[in-house]
């Protein structure tokens, strides 16, 4: 039942998570011991709640390339496509003659001569998905079972892209995740130079980005499982966070939504793999620096009022099967969907925006404003649900450039979009580093530039220094025509505020904001003190902190 890697070589035994999701012989031991474990414990008064497993998919561990996953795949592509047909025109297999005539001629997406069909490794990524999904319901449908009125939860990770976790959710009460803010930035973060001025406190906005998703999914419920308290093991650095760091991140989960943050882990292993990763406690039980920290939120959100996390004006859709599109044929070595979302969500949380990320599969109702910077398939059932909105919408580039089934539109990009705003996408580049496309006044296109045909009714507001359209509009419908440097995404992200009637707040780039009901809390990422006055009205009245915030500091107001 382990899994088999891409190069056709099995994941051993001697470290964890042992298994394949299409193994249907682990699923049924999955479900007798699940089974026994609901019986036993489902009506004991303790349970509260159940954590499905741990963190599905880490080290690699969604996708694998075992027999099993192959007969999985050619059942799951006969009941999709019902046809070799179907599936040769869905596919374009005529092209390198790769046609099949039996579904049992299908291989897997992995040791070819030169890059699979595209279209075949996003139906294999929706198959792994889809299998992340079952693994998880056979679960929760016991558990169900045997322990109703119980709140069923599992913990995700940060930038984890393999499975959709909407799909999974589904199924789930409450969306948890596992936020390592130190260990994400040496993982996830920019340049060095970036890292080294975050090194203690983590990406300002890695975290905020994940809570919101989470709670996306799981449909206004979210926890935080796992909180970084200290130096962890597994990053390629691992300092310690700023004195007070703990203390913040956990504010700022509360203030996006989380119903619990709970710490990993309680005391410090001696022994395997984790020796080095810090905990609440130290080995021989005396307390570490977390202790402290978290016994001094609890006890700081005794003091404040109860206040209900409320719909944002402004949401960010996120689809995670656009992700595995531009994984598959990035075009630019250095493109990457993901970087891109949290280019614009950042943005977004510099001018003190309250932000929900939602589904594309989500309808808009009650939003003013909605950014989709990277959602590259999208359908007719998508379009009709922007048009029944009245929000405002800004699309970033690659958006609606291939089907569903991962081929270009016949009416070229945006494809489906085009019934809201009057462009064709002629021709796209990908850009070496170091290069740009200058846009007017406002900064430039760098890694990802369009040529853009624009037809009747569309204002063209900012073009490159070629004359083409950089940044266009159709009534309530936007278009970016390009991966945009800092200074044009702030200058799209003012303009679409201004247009839908939003307040511009700045806030720099350290500072954070994030309001939960009447109570706004303001965080300090940067080194050194901030001040924030700025951010504070006459009528605001200040619970916890004061305008000047020291490193890591946290100040909570009470709006009018």
């Amino acid at each position: 039942m382990v899994a088999i890697d891409a190069n056709g070589s099995p994941r051993k035994w001697g470290s964890r998570r042992h298994y394949d999701f299409s193994h249907l012989g682990y699923r049924r031991e999955s479900a007798r011991i699940t089974e026994i474990l609901a019986r036993r414990y489902g009506s004991h008064s303790a349970v509260e709640a159940w954590q499905v497993d741990n963190e599905y998919g880490c080290h690699d561990t969604t996708l694998s390339y075992s027999n099993d996953a192959l007969i999985g795949f050619r059942n799951w592509l006969a009941q999709k496509y019902q046809s070799p047909d179907a599936l040769n025109r869905a596919w374009g297999n005529v092209f390198w003659s790769m046609e099949v005539s039996d579904f049992n001629e299908i291989e897997l997406p992995n040791l070819t001569v030169t890059e699979p069909n595209p279209s075949r490794v996003i139906d294999f990524r929706r198959y792994a998905s889809d299998q992340v999904v079952a693994f998880n319901k056979i679960q929760t449908d016991i558990l169900r079972r045997y322990s109703p009125g119980r709140d069923l939860i599992h913990n995700f990770m940060g930038k984890f892209l393999e499975f959709d976790h909407f799909d999974v959710c589904k199924d789930l009460d409450i969306a948890s995740w596992d936020s390592y803010p130190l260990g994400n930035l040496e993982r996830f973060g920019r340049d060095d130079a970036w890292k080294n001025w975050y090194l203690r406190a983590g990406d300002p906005d890695f975290q905020a980005f994940h809570h919101d998703l989470y709670r996306g999914c799981g449909r206004g419920r979210m926890w935080v499982m796992e909180q970084q308290p200290g130096p962890v093991n597994w990053a390629p650095w691992n300092p310690a966070p700023h004195p007070g760091m703990v203390r913040l991140w956990s504010h700022e989960a509360f203030a996006h939504g989380a119903e619990v943050v709970s710490y990993f882990r309680w005391r410090q292993a001696p022994f395997a793999q984790e020796q080095f990763h810090a905990a609440l406690n130290l080995l021989d039980g005396s307390a570490d620096v977390a202790y402290d920290e978290a016994s001094q939120v609890a006890a700081e959100l005794l003091a404040l009022p109860l206040a209900e996390t409320t719909q944002s004006p402004v949401a960010l859709v996120f689809d995670y099967p656009s992700q595995w599109a531009t994984q598959t044929q990035p075009q630019g070595e250095d493109y990457d969907g993901f970087e891109l979302t949290l280019a614009w969500y950042s943005e977004l949380r510099k001018a003190g925006q309250n932000v929900d990320i939602v589904s594309s599969a989500d309808d808009f109702d009650g939003y003013q404003l909605v950014v989709v910077p990277h959602l590259v398939m999208l359908d007719d059932a998508f379009v009709q649900r922007v048009s029944n909105s009245s929000a405002r919408f800004v699309f970033g580039a690659r958006s609606g450039s291939r089907t569903i089934n991962h081929a270009i539109p016949e009416n070229l990009a945006p494809g489906p979009l085009q019934k809201l705003i009057n462009i064709r996408v002629l021709r796209t580049e990908s850009l070496r580093p170091g290069s740009a496309v200058p846009v007017e006044s406002h900064g430039a296109m760098q890694r990802w530039s369009e040529t853009i045909d624009a037809g009747d009714n569309v204002t063209v507001h900012l073009s490159n220094l070629d004359g083409m359209p950089a940044y266009l509009s159709q009534e309530r419908t936007s278009y970016l025509a390009g991966w945009p440097d800092e200074n044009l995404l702030r200058h799209v992200i003012q303009h679409q505020l201004e247009t839908a009637g939003l307040e511009w707040m700045e806030t720099g780039d350290d500072l954070r904001i994030r309001d939960r009901g009447n109570l706004r809390t303001i965080v300090n990422y940067a080194p050194d003190t901030r001040d924030a006055s700025h951010l504070i009205a006459d009528s605001d009245e200040i619970l916890l902190g004061s305008a000047m915030l020291d490193i890591a500091g946290v100040t909570v107001l009470l709006r009018a």
